[in-house]
């Protein structure tokens, strides 16, 4: 039987845009891992690295992902994480590292729908006190402007609501860096800080970094709430629609701050978003 230190870590969502991330991190440091994907196919992972099929809301498929492991980064899911402080429980992880959302400690945020529930999970685990879970907590992702992409090549524009409202995006890279710090490191309070990129830019600036990547201009429309209300239904539940408005409305009111925490766990400065658009350029060709 392996030594505990060499069990592996469980990267669940592995294929996605911060998981993908943290499984390169953590091979390129010699950090045994295996990874978990709801529907995995051959040549999607690296060789040598062990996958399940394995999903937050069946309990039955994560126990054989998190049996053998050390310690396992998902994915905040209100509606499976009765089932998955169970199955870690059974498992004996070390520690659970939480992809969670700075909403849950950024007070003007306090009541909005997606907020409360990320806020659940964090709850749920805190309750579960034999079940270590280390949150880290991104405020917003720059990888959601990926949501202008179609707009963008169809159009040659974009259209948006509350395209002056000033956020700090974070780079996706920056947000698996601090994953992979909470899963090699001791435990500290600094990883579960509010995690932003290094400044405020508005959304309009954003589509002109993006124009700048891929080399022409991308005129913006302002959008009516009631216009983004029904742009924004097209794709998610009503109420997560609304609440996506929130965030933006409370960003327009200035309450979307630029935080030290990636500074402070790493040494260096959070990437920025022109970097971000320059990374993602042929996204939006």
């Amino acid at each position: 039987m392996a030594s505990l230190h060499r069990k592996p870590t469980l990267v669940m969502g592995a294929r996605g845009s911060v998981g993908k991330f943290v499984m390169k991190r953590l091979l390129a440091e010699g950090v045994p891992v295996c990874a978990s994907a709801r529907r995995p196919a051959p040549g999607q992972f690296p060789d040598g690295v062990e996958v399940f099929a394995a999903d937050l809301t069946d309990p039955a498929s994560l126990r054989p992902a998190f049996e053998g492991a050390r310690q396992v980064f998902l994915y905040a899911n209100h509606q499976g994480v009765h089932g998955v402080i169970e199955a870690a429980r059974a498992a004996g992880l070390e520690r659970i590292v939480l992809m969670s959302s700075g909403s849950v400690i950024h007070p003007s945020s306090a009541g909005n729908a997606i907020a409360e529930k990320h806020r659940e999970v964090e709850a749920a685990f805190a309750v579960a006190s034999d079940v270590l879970m280390v949150p880290v907590r991104p405020l917003v992702l720059a990888t959601n402007a990926l949501g202008w992409a179609y707009q963008i090549q169809a159009n040659g524009s974009v259209a948006l609501y509350q395209p002056d409202a000033l956020t700090a995006p974070i780079h996706e890279r920056d947000v698996a860096a601090v994953v992979c710090a909470a899963l090699t490191g001791a435990a500290t309070q600094a990883v579960s800080g509010l995690l932003t990129g290094p400044a405020r830019i508005s959304q309009r600036d954003q589509v002109a970094a993006i124009g700048r990547a891929v080399g022409r201009e991308i005129p913006v429309r302002e959008l009516s709430r009631d216009a983004a209300m029904r742009q924004f239904s097209q794709f998610m539940p009503t109420g997560e629609a609304e609440a996506v408005l929130q965030f933006l409305d409370d960003a327009a009111a200035g309450n979307s701050p630029a935080a030290l925490t990636v500074e402070e766990v790493l040494g260096r400065s959070a990437i920025t978003f022109d970097e971000w658009a320059l990374d993602h350029a042929r996204d939006f060709r």
